[in-house]
């Protein structure tokens, strides 16, 4: 089994608690929607767990908007990496204060487990009949019918900050499976069969939520 967990924001007590939850067997795959960082008390601890698990079962970590906004405020050079200006707008300072930032600004450093960590995060991921993303796709790729291709044309931006997408039919012959977007109660958007959306506010007060697939059994904390 897959199971697909919605975005943490270093709420890392419920990320525990989630993973506890889950009957897990040593076969499942575990996917992550991204933003394991901002707003929430804990990002630092959020990845060591992450790390953690990952040494136990198999793991794939897609990028976050929130991700790809820390790693371009340190400075860090990759196509994906955007909008470092916003990032402290956006909650970052809790990431910076769990890494000990503030107490050596000028001499900050990352694990290197963290830095592959963080390289490592994917932007897409395809798997059956679903396709996983941070956000969304680009309007234009909602009429196309071939998943890989659509995927392969799209700007990282859209696929990290698409708000506009995801509640629309679209032609790509799966389902897509995101974050990034809560909604209004905090609860899963189903649009069957076009998307399924994960983020459940967790750092807002509304659950944290994995979503196993192909069953789409819904598991929450």
């Amino acid at each position: 089994m897959l199971y697909a967990i919605g975005d943490i924001h270093g709420m890392r007590d419920q990320l525990v608690a989630l993973i506890e939850t889950l009957p897990l067997i040593p076969d499942d795959h575990l996917l992550f929607i991204g933003d394991y960082v901002d707003r929430g008390p804990d990002s630092k601890g959020t990845v060591d767990y992450l790390l953690e698990v990952s040494k136990e079962y198999r793991c794939t970590f897609l990028l976050g908007n929130h991700e790809s906004m820390f790693l371009a405020f340190l400075g860090w050079d990759d196509p994906a990496y955007l909008a470092g200006e916003a990032f402290l707008a956006n909650g970052g300072e809790t990431t910076l204060a769990s890494y000990g930032y503030f107490s050596n600004p000028g001499r900050f450093s990352m694990a290197p487990e963290h830095e592959d960590f963080y390289r490592s995060c994917q932007l897409s991921y395809l798997e059956g009949q679903y396709m996983f993303v941070h956000a969304g796709l680009s309007r234009d790729s909602l009429p196309l019918a071939d998943p890989k291709y659509a995927l392969s044309r799209e700007d990282p931006r859209e696929l990290l900050w698409d708000r506009n997408s995801m509640d629309l039919p679209h032609s790509l012959g799966c389902t897509v499976v995101y974050g990034h977007t809560p909604s209004p109660g905090l609860q899963v958007r189903w649009n069957l069969p076009y998307s399924i959306g994960i983020d459940t506010g967790c750092v807002f007060g509304g659950p944290l939520t994995a979503l196993r697939l192909p069953d789409e059994t819904i598991f929450q904390v």
